[in-house]
């Protein structure tokens, strides 16, 4: 047997684990995800997760097929059955006609080689505009038509990744991750308002940083204040931590990864390995 998934309340081979593309959540994108990392069958912030999509879930009226406490488990029962030491693990509701359909699949994860959180990713600035206005933006939407098509756009530019930016020309966040810039060993980050997804790994620098006496702040920031910074990073919850060295042609600490940068994959790499 392959990977093995939950789907409506049965775990079957996840070859078998097909929605029909008439059901209309699919068919319109009415639906939510959640994609974790799981280490020695740990999920750093699975509560976190959690609450989101709950959250979520409200916002676009989807009903939670079970309660919290079930879902956790459902979730950790998944992971065990498939065994991977590393792994990605993605939660999806949708909408059918009825009630709502839940999904919990969980693949090896090929993680990143250490010389790539050595280099970082490079980034191009989309030519997509976020709108900060839309309640859209809090959520992780099965709609991903416009973050598809900003990372489709850097790919076929070479780059790794794509800022984005809000109809106001703030920073809002990249196709993935969330952005963080450091300035004289202080973290700054786009507000919320400025269109971006408040990430779980964004939620884990906020209390790393407050765990250890490091300074953050929120707010509105351009690229020049990106091109200024001492250093940048992007996070998200299967990559974690990694530098952003260059945006186009502007190197940002000569193109490498700064102390802070290092300091918080560091930090976030012991939390995923002893779980939270």
């Amino acid at each position: 047997m392959g990977e093995i998934a939950f789907l409506n309340g049965a775990f079957l081979d996840s070859k078998k684990a097909q929605l029909s593309a008439l059901t209309p959540g699919v068919l319109s994108g009415l639906g939510l995800f959640e994609s974790m990392r799981s280490y020695n069958g740990k999920i750093v912030y699975l509560d976190e997760h959690l609450k989101r999509i709950k959250s979520s879930s409200k916002l676009i009226a989807i009903r939670l097929p079970f309660s919290f406490t079930k879902l956790k488990e459902i979730i950790k029962e998944t992971v065990e059955k498939n065994g991977f030491k590393d792994a990605y693990v993605r939660l999806t509701l949708w909408k059918p006609e009825r009630g709502t359909d839940i999904l919990v699949t969980v693949k090896r994860y090929h993680a990143f080689t250490c010389q790539k959180y050595r280099n970082g990713f490079r980034a191009v600035i989309s030519s997509l505009r976020q709108n900060e206005d839309s309640p859209l933006t809090r959520i992780k939407s099965t709609n991903r038509l416009f973050y598809q098509l900003s990372l489709q756009e850097a790919k076929d530019k070479g780059f790794d990744e794509a800022i984005i930016l809000n109809n106001r020309g703030y920073i809002a966040e990249t196709t993935r991750s969330n952005l963080f810039l450091a300035k004289d060993n202080e973290l700054f980050t786009p507000t919320l308002s400025c269109g971006c997804l408040a990430g779980i790994t964004r939620r884990v620098i906020f209390d790393l940083a407050k765990k250890y006496n490091i300074k953050i702040y929120e707010g509105k920031f351009t690229l020049k204040d990106l091109y200024e910074a001492d250093e940048a990073f992007l996070t998200n919850s299967l990559m974690g931590v990694m530098p952003l060295v260059s945006v186009e042609k502007h190197l940002i600490r000569k193109g490498l990864s700064g102390k802070l940068t290092l300091y918080f994959i560091k930090k976030y790499n012991s939390l995923l390995k002893n779980g939270i």
